[in-house]
């Protein structure tokens, strides 16, 4: 697919369509970095940015823009992946506990309480994106 750069998300599909079209586009390295810019300021994949961007100017109405709820979900985003990272290593910890029959009952409340922050966080960022999907899909109608 498109160069996510590591960064930025795919463009979710609308009301069940599928996109069965590419287009190809040759830009020169400025043109690529004003476009790769102007997705990592809305926190989206370049090439998600460009087919919106796109349609948005096909449709003559202002491609997507930077909002604080877009800054805001990447920053959530973040904290989630943190917060699996932590979830995975104390499951790794309670299991090696298991395996030598000395599990403590804090590490084990602990793997609970961080698995139940990272399901909360991860609800979090999915109603941020829903949000920042409706606010997008409105300002393009």
């Amino acid at each position: 697919m498109g160069d996510r750069g590591g960064q930025g998300h795919r463009r979710r599909r609308l009301q069940g369509q599928r996109r069965t079209r590419n287009v190809r586009v040759a830009l020169s390295e400025e043109e690529y970095a004003a476009v790769r810019a102007a997705a990592e300021r809305v926190g989206m994949a370049v090439s998600a940015y460009a087919g919106t961007a796109t349609v948005a100017m096909a449709r003559r109405v202002d491609p997507p823009q930077w909002s604080p709820l877009t800054e805001l979900m990447g920053e959530v985003m973040r904290a989630a992946g943190q917060a699996r990272r932590i979830g995975i290593n104390l499951n790794q910890a309670v299991a090696a506990l298991h395996s030598s029959g000395h599990p403590t009952h804090a590490l084990e409340q602990y793997a609970r309480v961080a698995a139940t922050s990272t399901q909360n966080i991860d609800e979090l960022a999915e109603e941020i994106r829903r949000a920042l999907h409706r606010f997008n899909a409105s300002r393009l109608r």
